[in-house]
């Protein structure tokens, strides 16, 4: 999925169950992994670091759980959330099975 990021603000965020989120306000961005990290439903202009967690934590989206982005933002929610990490492969006691046999 590639969008210009202009074209994202003001767009209205709903979830995959048709909730309303708000509109894009403000995107965080990782100019390290140059990627879109958060988009926020309000502006990060604040007096001290607690209001902008809060504004992080309570306001905010991972851009990692958009789901689609055209005329609006489509975002997954619940138990349809993607993860970076990996679960790790059950082991398979074929091998061990093998042995035995022998």
């Amino acid at each position: 999925m590639t969008v210009r990021l202009s074209k994202l603000f003001g767009m209205d965020i709903y979830t995959d169950e048709a909730e309303y989120k708000g509109k894009v306000f403000d995107l965080v961005i990782n100019l390290e992994k140059g990627r879109v990290e958060t988009i926020t439903t309000e502006p990060l202009k604040v007096r001290s670091k607690q209001e902008a967690k809060k504004i992080i934590k309570e306001k905010s989206v991972p851009y990692r759980n958009v789901k689609s982005a055209k005329d609006i933002i489509i975002i997954r929610t619940g138990n349809s959330i993607e993860t970076d990490v990996e679960e790790p492969k059950p082991k398979s006691n074929y091998s061990s099975f093998i042995r035995r046999k022998r």
